[in-house]
């Protein structure tokens, strides 16, 4: 397995691990096996898959963490809750999320995540077109 990690700062700090899971596609993928946890103000992103039309990303959550409102120009996005509890960060509101539970954020609408439970959250980001 390739990896590669970079990290952002600042009140809403990351940690990103871009992973080569050296799969054929198409393949059948057990998110929560690929699934990397951090105590603290860091959450993780894994990078399942990515090509020029879509990308496929493992977003990890520990209790209290969260990657704050943020928009996508150019891209939709579509979340889709694996494992665990928490709210979609919306602008003027923060409905509840679950596991099986599914948010599409057109281009340009500012969205995010927070675990606002006491167990891990597990969430599936795809965003189309991939980023360049």
């Amino acid at each position: 397995m390739n990896a590669r990690e970079t990290t952002q700062n600042g009140a809403n700090a990351f940690v990103v691990r871009f992973i080569d899971c050296s799969m054929d596609h198409p393949s059948v993928i057990r998110p929560a096996a690929h699934a990397s946890y951090h105590l603290g103000q860091k959450w993780e992103r894994r990078r399942c898959s990515s090509h020029r039309v879509l990308l496929v990303g493992l977003n990890a959550f520990e209790p209290g963490q969260e990657h704050a409102l943020h928009a996508h120009a150019g891209m939709d996005k579509v979340y889709q809750v694996i494992e665990g509890e928490g709210v979609f960060l919306l602008e003027g509101r923060e409905p509840p999320m679950r596991a099986g539970d599914l948010l599409v954020a057109p281009e340009g609408v500012p969205h995010g995540v927070r675990n606002m439970g006491t167990e891990r959250l597990l969430v599936l980001a795809i965003l189309a077109p991939g980023p360049r």
